[in-house]
């Protein structure tokens, strides 16, 4: 019976001498002597290379010398301890199979190529260091997720992609139709919605959270994890048309609740990024955003303030601080003001509470004082907001009111309204959007870069 395959990232934790190891992977480098061939054998496993050292034991050395960076390989040989430098162990290969030969041309020859140009080449950038890395963390962090919501007995819900209903009021919504929208069908001269497929106006998601809303009113704690869609005609390096949303909702829960569960939220993800993801944050750390793993770090051991938004204004307005964008009560705070709270007036994570109603979402609690929404923001060093939730308006006059005020459609929105009618309870939730916690625990700097296959205006090749 043939060995079966071990994954690189377990070799490298095998103690030599080991025989029979066998291994499959892409070839990193060739390099030939007159008597030993040496190929850097990647498989995505984790960060480091295992180095392979043909022989004698394997044969005719010439089909070895000739293989091409990028090739897929299989190799079967002894484990021993390497005598080079900067490696622990190293596969004296036995026997070496071709899998699937790269041509000459393959992109990826050099060591290192701009971000831009392995934007062009998506399908193929998972093989370098720098994007093996981002998507290993990528990963490490959804699983981690999952995992904190179970621990607290939340219900995972899988919220609809396809909605009619506009949870920010934003209108930048993709539409969704069987139309031919060349020449829909009309009536009277507008379109004739009752012909396509669900008979009105309907949009791919912005967010899960009503959704989940109504989830929460029954099972008391749920979230969401899922994608979402944005039609911004946004080039920036921090807008996708497609990405991913975490939105937890708990019934019975109240602003201060939504607080704690951000800042364990965000402190248990950081952890898991800091303990199991330590080989590829120290080459983010390295190569990427020097100080990284100290600011991640700093972020996990410290106490996140909370502060009202009208004394946050008052602080940066008196904090000498020149800003591009002026502070004043009823402004949104933009990143440099979020950026100079955590890093220069407070030293750590802020949560800034209790925004200007004007400045946010209709679904936001109206507080007792006629000015001010029940609404919170994780502020955190270098990038400012990370994650926005708030409690929700539970009572039922009081949401129709804003609706109406938002200038929405009421009719669209009569299902969340049932919401408060039959049971309602305050409850609380909160969005993280997930590209921008992968960047900020890799340093990445575009969110491009932390996106398997971004979507942006005019551009969905692959």
């Amino acid at each position: 019976m043939q060995t079966p395959r071990t994954r690189i990232a377990q070799v490298l934790t095998i103690d030599p001498p080991r025989a029979d190891v066998r291994v499959k992977g892409w070839a990193r480098t060739v390099r030939d002597s007159k008597q030993v061939v040496f190929i850097e054998l990647h498989d995505g496993s984790c960060f480091d290379s295992l180095q392979v050292v043909a022989g004698a034991e394997v044969g005719d050395l010439e089909p070895l010398r000739h293989i091409t960076t990028g090739s897929a390989l299989e190799v079967v040989g002894e484990l021993v301890a390497s005598p080079a430098k900067g490696q622990r162990v190293e596969l004296r290969a036995t026997q070496v199979t071709m899998l699937g030969k790269a041509d000459p041309d393959y992109p990826l020859q050099k060591k290192r190529h701009s971000f831009e140009f392995l934007r062009s080449i998506a399908h193929l950038r998972p093989r370098t260091n720098t994007f093996g890395a981002v998507f290993r963390v990528r990963s490490l962090l959804a699983q981690e997720i999952h995992r904190f919501f179970a621990d607290r007995g939340f219900v995972y819900v899988h919220t609809p992609i396809i909605t009619a209903s506009d949870c920010e009021g934003a209108g930048e919504m993709f539409r969704v139709t069987t139309l031919d929208v060349g020449a829909p069908p009309r009536v009277d001269g507008a379109v004739d919605w009752d012909q396509d497929f669900f008979a009105k106006p309907s949009f791919l998601t912005v967010s899960g959270q009503l959704n989940a809303e109504a989830f929460a009113l029954g099972l008391s704690d749920v979230y969401t994890f899922g994608p979402t869609f944005r039609a911004e005609n946004s080039n920036t390096s921090r807008h996708v048309a497609e990405f991913w949303m975490i939105e937890p909702e708990m019934a019975f829960a109240d602003l201060d609740d939504d607080c704690d569960l951000a800042e364990a939220f965000v402190k248990q993800l950081l952890s898991a990024a800091l303990e199991r993801g330590a080989s590829d944050l120290a080459f983010f750390n390295q190569r990427i955003d020097r100080g990284l793993i100290a600011r991640l770090e700093h972020v996990v051991s410290s106490g996140f303030e909370r502060m009202p938004y009208r004394e946050a204004v008052d602080r940066l307005r008196k904090s000498g601080q020149a800003f591009e964008f002026p502070v004043h009560f009823g402004a949104n705070l933009q990143a440099e003001h979020e950026r100079h709270l955590t890093e220069k007036l407070v030293g750590r994570p802020v949560i800034v509470v209790d925004y200007p109603k004007g400045i946010k979402a209709f679904y936001m609690r109206r507080n007792d004082d006629g000015e001010t929404v029940a609404a919170m923001d994780v502020l955190v060093p270098k990038i400012g907001e990370l994650i926005g939730g708030s409690q929700r308006e539970e009572r039922h006059d009081v949401l129709a009111a804003t609706i109406a005020e938002a200038g929405l459609d009421a009719e669209v929105y009569r299902w969340y309204l049932e919401t408060r009618r039959f049971g309602t309870a305050p409850h609380a939730g909160f969005g993280l959007g997930f590209e921008r916690l992968v960047m900020y625990v890799t340093g990445m700097e575009n969110i491009r870069d932390v996106t398997p296959f971004p979507r942006t205006p005019r551009n969905c090749e692959f």
